[in-house]
C-alpha cells in the first residue's frame, strides 16, 4: 500500500499514513480537526544505465539520423519529337 504525506491548514501537523487506492483522501485534521492537504512528493524512479536515450542503443559508427528527404527539382519538358523521315513512295515502272 502507497503511504501518503498530509498536513493540516491550520495548525501545520504533519504525518504520513498508509492508505489503499481505493481509500479516500483525508479531509480533517486528527489533532486539531481542521482542513488537510496531501502533499505530494517527487517520484521514487531512477533510471540508471544505458538504453533510456535515443542514441543509446545505437552502433557508434550508425549514429547519423535519417537525412531529410531534399525537394525534387522541375522536371526537364520533354524533349521534341525527332523530325519523320518522308514517308518512301513507290516507284512507277
Amino acid at each position: 500500500m502507497p503511504t501518503y504525506a498530509y498536513a493540516c491548514k491550520d495548525c501545520g501537523h504533519a504525518f504520513d499514513i498508509q492508505q489503499s487506492f481505493s481509500d479516500d483522501s483525508l479531509t480533517v485534521c486528527p489533532q486539531c480537526s481542521g482542513a488537510l492537504r496531501k502533499k505530494f512528493n517527487s517520484v521514487g524512479v531512477v533510471f540508471k544505465g544505458s538504453g533510456f536515450y535515443r542514441t543509446d542503443s545505437r552502433d557508434s559508427k550508425s549514429t547519423s539520423t535519417v537525412p531529410a528527404a531534399k525537394p525534387e527539382a522541375p522536371a526537364a519538358p520533354a524533349a521534341a519529337p525527332a523530325a519523320a523521315a518522308p514517308a518512301p513512295t513507290a516507284a512507277a515502272s
